[in-house]
Order: C-alpha cells, then sequence, then structure tokens
C-alpha cells in the first residue's frame, strides 16, 4: 500500500509478538512486550509500508527479513531491542494490527487484547471482548512453555526420555499474568491466581488466597484477600476481605457489571452481588444479593423501609450488618471510612 502525505493512519493497537503454535500450525499463545496503544499516525504508516498493511483488523506473521525491515523505520530504541531479539528467533512471530474496537476474531488478537489490560492501557470493560473464548485454545501451560493438550504425551514422554520431568501447571484458556506482563508497584504473592487479561493499578497486594480475573480490575491501592471475578473493579482504598468474593457476570451475576467504590470493605467470608458506591462495608460472613431482603435505617439507627438491595446499588456510605439479636440483614449509615496502611501498599 502507497501512502500519501495527507493520510491520517490510526489505529487502536498495534504490537510486535512472539508466540506458539501446535503441530497444525494453530496460534497457542502470543507474547507482545510492549504493545502499542493508539500509536501515532507516522509510526503506523512507516510500519504498514513494510509490511504491506491496508486497513482492519489482521495478522501478519513476521519473517526474519521482514523484522530486518522493520527496524529502522521503527522510531523507539525499546521496539527496536526488542526486534533484535525477536529476529534470530526460531518461535512464530506476528505483527498485529487492531484498527478498530470489534468483536476478536483470532488468538492473536485476543491476546493482544488482554495485554493491554494488564499493561493498564484500558480499563476492565471498556474494551470489546466479545468472542474471547472460540478465540483462546485451552492449553497446557508447562515448564517448557504452552503446549497443545493433544500433544503432551509425546513431550511428557521426550523429557524422561531425556532424564526430565514436564510439570503441568494449568490447563487452561487463560495464561497467568506474571509471564507476560509485570505492572510496576504491585506485591502478588500467588501468581498462578492472577489471570492475563487482569487490570492491578500501582500499590496494589494481591494476597495467596486473592484471585483477579481476567477483565477485573482494581484501581489501586487496594488490598485483595478474596475473588475479583471478571467484569469486577476495586476504586482506589478497598479491601476484599480473606475468602470473599464479588458476583461476575460469568458466575451467576447475569448482565449487572458489579462495582466497588472508593475505601470500600467487603469483609472476611463476605460478598456482594452489586454494585457499591464510596466507603460502603459488608460485615464479615455476609453475603449481599440483589434479591436481599433489607432493612434500611436511618443514621440513628431508625427504621426506614424494608426493601431488595438491588434498590440500594451504587450507593454511597452503607453499611450491611446482621442483627444478632433478630437475624435480620440491615442497612445503617457507615459513620466510619476505611483507610489502608500507606506502608503495606508502597511497593515501588
Amino acid at each position: 500500500m502507497v501512502f500519501t502525505n495527507n493520510d491520517a493512519v490510526k489505529l487502536f493497537s498495534l504490537a510486535f509478538g512472539i508466540g506458539t503454535k501446535n503441530k497444525k500450525g494453530s496460534w497457542l499463545e502470543v507474547y507482545y512486550p510492549i504493545p502499542y496503544f493508539n500509536p501515532s499516525s507516522a509510526d503506523v504508516k512507516k510500519i504498514s509500508e513494510v509490511l504491506g498493511y491496508e486497513s482492519g483488523n489482521c495478522n501478519i506473521e513476521l519473517s526474519n527479513d521482514l523484522i530486518s525491515q522493520l527496524a529502522p523505520v521503527v522510531n523507539d530504541s525499546r521496539q527496536q531491542e526488542i526486534l533484535g531479539m525477536m529476529r534470530n528467533s526460531t518461535k512464530p512471530k506476528v505483527a498485529c494490527f487492531i484498527e478498530s474496537d470489534v468483536d476478536l476474531s483470532s488468538t492473536p488478537e485476543a491476546y493482544l487484547k488482554l495485554h493491554l489490560l494488564s499493561h493498564r492501557y484500558v480499563k476492565p470493560n471498556h474494551i470489546n471482548l466479545t468472542g474471547i473464548f472460540s478465540q483462546l485454545p485451552n492449553v497446557a501451560w508447562t515448564s517448557e512453555g504452552a503446549i497443545d493438550p493433544r500433544e503432551v504425551t509425546d513431550q511428557q514422554l521426550k523429557a524422561r526420555a531425556e532424564g526430565r520431568v514436564l510439570e503441568v501447571s494449568s490447563i487452561d484458556k487463560f495464561p497467568k499474568m506474571s509471564n507476560y506482563v509485570i505492572p510496576s508497584g504491585v506485591r502478588i504473592s500467588h501468581t498462578a491466581r492472577v489471570r492475563l487479561g487482569a487490570y492491578l493499578g500501582e500499590g496494589t497486594t494481591v494476597m495467596h488466597e486473592g484471585f483477579v480475573n481476567f477483565n477485573a480490575g482494581a484501581i489501586g491501592p487496594n488490598m485483595i484477600e478474596g475473588r475479583l471475578s471478571q467484569g469486577v473493579t476495586m476504586g482506589e482504598g478497598s479491601d476484599l476481605g480473606g475468602g470473599a468474593s464479588t458476583m461476575g457476570t460469568l458466575s451467576g451475576g447475569g448482565d449487572i457489571i458489579l462495582s466497588i467504590g472508593k475505601d470500600c470493605l467487603i469483609g472476611a467470608n463476605a460478598g456482594t452481588g452489586i454494585p457499591l458506591g464510596d466507603r460502603c462495608i459488608i460485615e464479615a460472613g455476609l453475603y449481599i444479593t440483589a434479591s436481599t431482603i433489607v432493612q434500611v435505617m436511618d443514621e440513628n439507627r431508625s427504621f426506614v423501609k424494608v426493601a431488595k438491595a438491588r434498590e440500594l446499588a451504587g450507593q454511597n456510605d452503607m453499611l450491611f450488618i446482621r442483627n444478632s439479636q433478630t437475624g435480620v440483614v440491615e442497612c445503617r449509615s457507615n459513620q466510619k471510612a476505611i483507610q489502608l496502611n500507606e506502608t503495606l501498599h508502597d511497593h515501588n
């Protein structure tokens, strides 16, 4: 394609990746060291002319010769260094172009969007992931990389014959984030519990039993000792207690997109199925679903009304607590905002 000086070439994202294919030549996974997000028109034009890219969302496999041609036209020195390391590899290499944020159509494209989330270029629920499960193959994640589950036995036999053991850590569509992206200023006690596509903001801590799914996010700083389900986001300063959970759209939450506001506390073994505003608390062991019957109390703890929890969704300064005498779930006015320990969340 030939570009004129007046051409404005705009892309949603562009990245150079190196990955793995199975024996049939199908992509299993792709690693993008430093994706471009909303790259400049000048960069896109130069790269497109080398690779013959015209338009749309597409993948162009990179030969060593193409990589040699790319390096001089890429302005960023770090990208040049990455291309230099990729050039002599025998692994499959690809340039992924995403012109518009539409439904996913390939495995390289799906992996690029997951990278964009974990690199903090986009926040959960702000990127189109429709079709992701059909574009992500099930993969055996092993000590020697990604392997098609149907090809694991041969690889295990080969390893044993050479006196090694091929360790299979999981069989899943999603890899752990830390093998692809390590965001700055975070602490993750058990890396297998944070999937690629998770968004972890600066200062966030994920403890051993914490879990963060793809397209879920902690804006940071946050403490996560429970489960942050797909599509759920936590505002800064909030704490998800040990064994606590959030109801995502993949786990019975329907079409409701949950969010937890700033400075909230979900107590140990508690949970929520409704969005929460800022400075909300759910006491330990109490799970609030959309249909939970709640007695609403005013700031003097006087009865106001009976409501289903969904009617309170998104409000600020709520304290959900079970009355120890009557067993009734009450929503009181929260008189005390929580505050995370700044020392614990300074991970620089």
